[in-house]
């Protein structure tokens, strides 16, 4: 039962494939011929989005986490990001989009329309110009993603065999029903709130259930002391999720065109006025300016506009952008160090709370003039847009704190949600996984890994 290899995992698995197996077995073909009208244009720009999403999840977050751990833990971080990729992905086809895209339940869920991809076929979808396959695929690396950005709070002492289920449950629980209320046309979205690319879905969903995560399993045993063993890998980590949110942000557009255009240029200039706004914060007090907290400022602005980017114009994406660094910053140095909880890696820090200060601001930059499909918030006229933005941005904490809380209690009746004392402070690369990142151990026969020895 302790063991990786024990009852619990054998039983996981075998239900997981039992379930792929019906799902398979009772869907109906899916090849019938087209119907409406798919653009190419159109379509082409989200296969890129698709794959510059993934580029932004494996290798951009994987190496931005794992430049910022200690040598001990680099594999064992890297493997948070790509193992997530490949069970979250199991678990949209199987049922995690039909819970967030199928016909709504009361508005709260959506239904089993598409239970293990049924009824999923290459004609447009709902009114766009892409064809349903790649509307999926594409919803596929939003939730992937967003999983993967939790495991920067609980990064060196998370058990892996409770990581395995976490990805499982915790989209089931807390993404699908977010996404189904913002995107899959629930309830939030008929009340009116805004959310393009995922400011309440993704980003302040992913830093709450850091922070809720960080708080239940507890803070490291060896906190104190522990530097970025490669900032190189960071920062190539930093610019591969700026490049890649062009597509997680202009993919949201769901066309090519002059929206999608709109969006990338506010993505792109909020990103740089992030940059800008840690690099002057931290120069003015502490006198150092630093590669790690810029390009941090700079994630931090990426996130801000996320829910915006298509809903304001150029100079509101600079301001938003800007702004979303001192919030990162004050909430990292001084909220973090005050209430002294242990979030590694600063996941609710940067995506928690500018997530939260980008769909807010939403509510103050939002206007018609770019996007009819929006709506004009308070600078614009429109005060009931900032009510509609806090009662999403409530609704998102809400649930996560709830549902992460859920996960975990579930987790942690079946297997430890953390390693052992011994295993920390020998690194999970070595004690999980027996593979160490780098070459100083390679003549180590104890633990060199399983597949290199003769």
């Amino acid at each position: 039962m302790n063991r990786f290899g024990g009852g619990i995992m054998k039983r996981f698995l075998i239900t997981l494939f039992s379930i792929m197996f019906i799902s398979i077995l009772f869907a109906p073909a899916t090849f019938a011929a087209e119907e409406g009208v798919i653009d190419t244009g159109d379509t082409t720009w989200i296969i890129v989005a698709m794959g510059l999403v993934l580029f932004m999840h494996v290798p951009g977050l994987a190496l931005f986490y794992g430049g910022l751990v200690s040598e001990r833990n680099v594999v064992s971080t890297l493997m948070h990001s790509f193992v997530s990729l490949i069970i979250v992905s199991i678990v949209w086809v199987l049922w995690g989009y039909t819970l967030s895209y199928g016909a709504s339940l009361g508005g709260f869920i959506g239904g089993l329309d598409y239970l293990g991809m049924k009824g999923v076929d290459g004609a447009a979808y709902d009114g766009l110009t892409i064809p349903h396959y790649l509307f999926a695929a594409l919803q596929i690396v939003y939730v992937a993603i967003t999983v993967a950005i939790i495991s920067g709070g609980i990064s060196g002492r998370i058990s892996f065999k409770a990581w395995i289920p976490f990805c499982v449950l915790w989209p089931t629980i807390v993404y699908a029903p977010m996404a189904h209320a913002v995107w899959g046309g629930g309830w939030l979205a008929q009340m009116g709130e805004l959310d393009f690319a995922g400011g309440t879905v993704v980003h302040i969903t992913s830093g709450v259930a850091a922070l809720v995560a960080a708080l239940i399993i507890g803070p490291r045993r060896r906190r104190n002391g522990e530097k970025p063993h490669n900032i190189v890998f960071f920062l190539f980590g930093a610019a591969t999720l700026w490049f890649g949110w062009f597509g997680f942000n202009g993919g949201s557009a769901l066309a090519s065109g002059s929206l999608a255009s709109l969006v990338i240029l506010n993505t792109h200039v909020a990103g740089a006025a992030g940059g800008l706004g840690w690099l002057v914060i931290e120069w003015a007090l502490t006198k150092r300016p630093t590669l790690v907290g810029t390009a941090t400022g700079a994630i931090a602005g990426l996130v801000a506009i996320t829910p915006g980017s298509g809903f304001v114009t150029i100079p509101s994406a600079l301001i938003i952008g800007f702004l979303g660094a001192p919030v990162a910053y004050f909430s990292i140095k001084f909220i973090k160090a005050k209430l002294k909880y242990d979030d590694t890696l600063d996941a609710f820090g940067v995506h928690g709370m500018a997530g939260i200060w980008g769909a807010v601001a939403t509510g103050l930059f939002a206007t018609t003039s770019v996007n009819e499909a929006g709506a004009d918030g308070l600078f614009y006229g429109n005060p009931e847009q900032i009510l509609h933005q806090l009662t999403g941005v409530g609704v998102s904490i809400a649930l996560t704190v709830v549902g992460t809380y859920v996960v975990l209690k579930i987790i942690s009746i079946f297997t430890p949600l953390r390693v052992s004392e011994e295993e920390e402070i020998t690194g999970l690369d070595i004690s999980t996984h027996n593979e160490p990142a780098y070459n100083k151990y390679a003549d180590d026969e104890e633990i060199a890994p399983s597949f290199m020895k003769s």
